[in-house]
């Protein structure tokens, strides 16, 4: 293990691992910002339980919008340039909210501009994986994408700040983490010297026309959406659910987002041990039980128990995707994570709008958890079958280090038939 670690540690660039964590951090917990903060809107603006869920999911949609276009900037200019005016581009939205928007059309312009925080993901993680080769990306950007736990700042802190002092100001308080976060990253982060050419637009829809490029969509739309959907709806889940106070239903998602986030770099670990496909089968088949669970509303202490489990689940089942990444597209990491992680914000804008329809259709939120389950067990029949297919056209070393098998091998063997000793 020490070895392993002493080895990652000069493989690549630790000041550079640090900027992209803080960089991912702090846009994360911008992003997610309007979910803590929904119980304080919708109150104020008497929004049905279906705008809520709308208005939470608007800035996840904004990620997998702007992804793309960072995504092709950073590969023009470099990961340290795009990953600045990222973050300078984020106080234009935060601004708005703080001294402009009253009304839900002004405050859904302003989660969608949010996106860009969202869309870090497609800067952070490339920036920092760049330094690293193939046998230390899942721990790379495990850690990298350990940024995710700028949740817990938005969960813990918000509801806070919102109470005291109004949420138009959660806002502008929001603008000072990212200017500390501008100036450390431009002190430490730094391009690879093994940087990639810079990509085309031809070259996202040649990737597109690879099948395994829209599998590993599916895979971390429900993986990071499931997350990153669930760390941005729980709040009013858990306030309007079982009727605790707005701040209490933020300690509660923070108790869930901490476990996701922080098992994330552990997912990457184990996955670069194991394997992340044996690793990820097994994190959907648990996530999507936890979910049905949820789904069959239990108490509060036993909903916030398997939220917690849930979101260590899909939290290790990140790390556990972008170890598959670039074992199948060894010289496309960065095109393929900004792919993969736009498909990651639109499974996170997908969870919180059906939530809020289905209570208002149903009202309740035990069938839009019930779906959740579904579609994520689902998901994981559709990894098991993929088992057998990515074990013939991989490459041997991929499919070792990936930790693939295909089920069918799993049947035992024939006994060989006794040999006759009549002659002897």
């Amino acid at each position: 293990m020490n070895k392993s670690l002493g080895g990652f540690h000069r493989a690549g660039h630790t000041p550079t691992l640090i900027a992209a964590f803080l960089y991912f951090d702090v846009s994360f917990m911008i992003w997610v910002l309007l979910g803590p903060l929904g119980p304080f809107i919708g109150e104020e603006l008497r929004l049905t339980a279906t705008q809520k869920g709308f208005l939470i999911a608007t800035p996840l949609l904004g990620g997998s919008l702007f992804r793309p276009f960072l995504g092709v900037l950073a590969d023009r200019i470099g990961g340290r340039r795009t990953g600045l005016l990222g973050l300078g581009l984020t106080l234009v939205p935060l601004l708005a909210g703080w001294r402009f928007a009253g009304r839900l059309d002004q405050l859904l312009l302003v989660g969608l501009l949010l996106g860009v925080a969202g869309a870090s993901f497609a800067v952070a993680l490339p920036l920092a994986g760049g330094w690293y080769p193939p046998e230390y990306q899942g721990l790379a950007m495990g850690i990298a994408g350990a940024g995710n736990s700028g949740t817990l700042l938005a969960t813990l802190f918000a509801p806070r700040l919102a109470q005291a002092f109004g949420w138009r100001s959660v806002f502008g308080v929001a603008m000072l983490p990212v200017c500390v976060a501008a100036v450390v990253f431009a002190l430490l982060a730094r391009d690879s010297p093994r940087r990639r050419a810079a990509l085309e637009w031809r070259d996202y829809a040649a990737a597109f026309r690879e099948a395994d490029t829209g599998w590993f969509c599916l895979l971390y739309s429900l993986t990071f959406g499931g997350f990153v959907g669930l760390a941005s709806f729980l709040t009013v889940f858990f306030h309007e659910q079982y009727h605790v106070s707005k701040i209490q239903a933020g300690d509660f998602t923070s108790m869930a987002v901490l476990a996701g986030s922080f098992l994330r770099p552990v997912g990457g670990l184990l996955s670069d041990r194991m394997g992340g496909y044996r690793l990820l089968l097994v994190l959907l088949t648990g996530a999507g039980l936890g979910l049905a669970g949820i789904g069959f509303l239990p108490s509060a202490g036993a909903a916030l128990l398997l939220a917690i489990a849930i979101t260590g689940m899909l939290g290790m089942g990140n790390g556990a995707v972008f170890q598959l990444v670039p074992q199948r597209f060894p010289k496309q990491v960065g095109l393929l994570t900004g792919l993969v992680g736009a498909a990651g914000g639109l499974g996170g804008f997908l969870l919180p709008s059906v939530l809020g329809a289905v209570k208002d259709r149903t009202g309740q939120y035990g069938w839009g958890f019930l779906l959740g389950a579904a579609a994520v067990l689902a998901g994981a029949a559709v990894l098991l079958r993929l088992g057998s297919r990515w074990q013939g056209t991989w490459p041997p070393v991929a499919v070792k280090r990936a930790g693939i098998f295909c089920y069918r091998s799993l049947k035992l063997k024939q006994p060989a038939p006794e040999t006759s000793n009549a002659a002897t």
